[in-house]
């Protein structure tokens, strides 16, 4: 056969009548001489000890088995077992495919159970964009719940931001759900939890030395530290007073640092300082009664016109384990 024969037998034709090029795969020309219940029932003879055993744990004859192992130690050309009395021992061949057709069982069990979830909607991605502030434990729950009732076949691309940032990328055509204080226009909102902020400051801050309820004016005079877009002005995002001498930072941890410090002081979630507190590395500002306030946290559908049956059940997770979360609250607080 002559080079261009060679290379027209490697194409073939298109609707246009030009020609493709196809390159062979090597699932295209190997045969597979092998079943995966053949790989199964060579397993169950090893797992269970014998051909007898593996026969009563599959419900099969014990011909069945004999016949099965049989073949396929003649389909793959090398022995897998011999027979000592009545247990059946791995060779070192067999040993070494036992091995690598257990990965390939696996993977056979996961496509199938794959292949099932995305006909019931759970093959899809979730991209969730979570405020900052809310609460790690009710997330890591629900993200735990989630992957139990679907079996791990949905997938959750997560992304934490600041609350002046959550606007922004809710409006991002790629997001399934978002949590937030903000919720965009043209959106629809559904209040999800209430975070609690309190300010706090290092018990030997100047503040704390004035020993008297604060007042705005007071405040004015020292630095507040707080998360957000450097270049925000006026109101704080976690609603304190309005700040002129104003550090932003874009980590919690180095805003906590710096206020452990007594570098300034700052309005900080309450669940996300209790140990500071406790371990008296912060303590409360004297505010009265203004010592502390409650912001909602919003679920938001960022694609509300196609929610996928994924991100559906992902938002019933949330609301359930928020809803949970009050209630432990309410009791905790009459219980007190």
């Amino acid at each position: 056969m002559t080079q261009s024969r060679k290379q027209e037998s490697k194409q073939g034709s298109r609707h246009d009548g030009t020609r493709a090029t196809y390159r062979s795969r090597p699932h295209d020309i190997h045969n597979l001489y092998v079943s995966l219940k053949q790989w199964r029932i060579f397993h169950a003879v090893i797992d269970c000890g014998g051909f007898a055993e593996a026969a009563k744990s599959l419900h099969l004859s014990q011909s069945t088995i004999s016949y099965t192992v049989s073949k396929l130690q003649d389909q793959l050309g090398t022995p897998l077992l011999r027979i000592e009395g009545r247990k059946a021992i791995l060779t070192p061949e067999g040993r070494a495919l036992l091995e690598r057709s257990r990965n390939v069982l696996k993977e056979a069990v996961e496509l199938e159970t794959f292949a099932k979830n995305l006909g019931q909607g759970w093959g899809e991605e979730v991209r969730l964009v979570v405020d900052h502030n809310f609460p790690v434990h009710l997330l890591t729950r629900a993200l735990s719940k989630f992957t139990e009732i679907g079996n791990g076949a949905a997938h959750v691309r997560l992304r934490e931001v600041p609350t002046l940032q959550a606007e922004d990328i809710v409006r991002d055509p790629n997001v399934d759900l978002a949590i937030s204080e903000r919720v965009p226009l043209g959106y629809l909102g559904e209040p999800l939890t209430e975070v609690e902020y309190v300010a706090v400051a290092h018990p030997e801050h100047p503040l704390m030395k004035l020993e008297r309820e604060l007042s705005s004016i007071d405040l004015a005079q020292h630095i507040q530290i707080d998360m957000g877009h450097a270049s925000t002005t006026g109101k704080s995002t976690s609603g304190g007073p309005k700040q002129m001498r104003r550090w932003t930072m874009n980590s919690f941890d180095t805003v906590v640092a710096a206020v452990c410090e007594g570098l300034g002081y700052a309005w900080l979630p309450r669940h996300r300082v209790q140990k500071y507190l406790e371990q008296k590395q912060l303590a409360f500002l004297p505010l009265g009664d203004k010592h502390a306030h409650k912001s909602v946290l919003y679920l938001i559908h960022g694609r509300p016109w196609c929610i996928t049956p994924a991100a559906s059940r992902l938002a019933e997770v949330l609301r359930s384990y928020a809803a949970k979360d009050e209630d432990q609250a309410i009791e905790t607080v009459n219980a007190v």
